[in-house]
């Protein structure tokens, strides 16, 4: 690799080929995972259609059953709905690859908090769909069955029902991340819960709308998505608070903390141009106060070792202290510093 190639010694980020690179591996992982799961779900494909069926099954009139008007629609169908499953099923896994892949660019802090809001939303997604299946179904089902005119018998078609059911398992699915979306809006000081309470009507006339939307044209599944997406933004705003909380402390006991420099009185150099010190004085003084001077504070370890070892360069300190720090970012950093670190190894004659 050229001089011209190598990337920036400090604040380098990784190539973007390397990206590309490492997104194609992620996104193979995930596929491959899929199509295993999709594979082990195959031969039951059928028992898993009849599972999903059941609600509307128990609703439909005696002697009434599903029908399918195309000819591969029996096949293609339960083929459908286990690519489905294996993809919900998979949801995890999928998800940690994506978060795998952006990790490495965030903060210390920012990981803390992501974690759980990431563990929380997969939880909170797998319980939206549970809440359909096990509410909203039977009661828009039986809904729909008595308002069925008289001399119709009701014979819904298999391909019909699965996009039905998959839209409902969406919308409630997604609704149910409300809390999340509150939580990351406060955190990020985009809004604050107050000012989200006081926009509460706004977001119930909303949440109708939104379930008129995402649900089929029925009263009964618009107003079972809005109640729920109206608590679920009431919840938010708790949980947010609860976040804050701790910060709001943090800060208060900041705040209050004395400033170490107003209390320790003039400073040598104001001192001695006070007490008219010659000019000689003051370079002297400057002289004495450079070896305390430290490279700027970092975001975090790593970078801050990246930042002593530049300093060191820059001042010719010591060589050993220099291949000590880089080896440690070599073990501790992450990919776009490993690779910084190496650069400087390499550029220093070291292996």
């Amino acid at each position: 690799m050229s001089p011209s190639e190598q990337p920036d010694e400090f604040g380098a980020e990784q190539p973007f080929i390397a990206h590309l690179i490492e997104l194609r591996n992620r996104l193979i992982r995930m596929l491959v995972a899929i199509a295993l799961v999709f594979l082990a779900l195959f031969p039951f494909a059928n028992d898993i259609y009849t599972t999903m069926a059941a609600p509307i099954m128990a609703k439909l009139p005696d002697g009434a059953s599903m029908i399918a008007t195309q000819i591969a629609s029996p096949f293609l169908t339960p083929f459908k709905l286990t690519l489905m499953v294996a993809v919900f099923v998979t949801a995890p896994y999928l998800l940690y690859q994506l978060w795998a892949f952006v990790a490495p660019g965030l903060y210390r802090h920012e990981k803390r908090l992501a974690v759980p809001l990431l563990i929380s939303s997969i939880l909170l997604f797998y319980l939206g769909m549970a809440f359909a299946y096990y509410v909203v179904f039977p009661l828009v089902f039986a809904f729909f069955a008595a308002v069925t005119p008289q001399g119709v018998t009701q014979m819904p078609d298999i391909a019909f029902y699965l996009d039905f059911i998959l839209k409902l398992f969406f919308a409630f699915g997604v609704a149910f991340e409300i809390p999340i979306a509150t939580i990351l809006l406060v955190a990020i000081g985009v809004t604050t819960p107050e000012q989200l309470a006081q926009k509460r009507p706004y977001v119930i006339v909303g949440a109708f709308v939104v379930g008129m939307v995402l649900t089929p044209p029925d009263v009964i599944s618009q107003t079972l998505l809005a109640i729920p997406m109206w608590l679920l933004f009431e919840l938010g705003i708790v949980f947010s608070r609860v976040l804050l909380r701790p910060r709001a402390a943090a800060d208060d006991e900041e705040g209050d903390d004395p400033d170490p420099a107003d209390d320790a009185g003039p400073t040598p150099r104001a001192s001695a141009a006070s007490a008219g010190a010659p000019e000689a004085d003051t370079g002297l003084l400057e002289a004495e106060e450079a070896p305390r001077r430290r490279a700027p504070e970092a975001a975090d370890p790593v970078t801050a070792k990246l930042e002593r070892v530049k300093y060191l360069r820059d001042t010719d300190g010591d060589l050993e202290e220099v291949r000590r720090l880089l080896h440690e970012v070599l073990g501790e950093g992450r990919v776009d510093q490993r690779i910084v670190a190496q650069n400087i190894l390499e550029q220093l004659g070291t292996p």
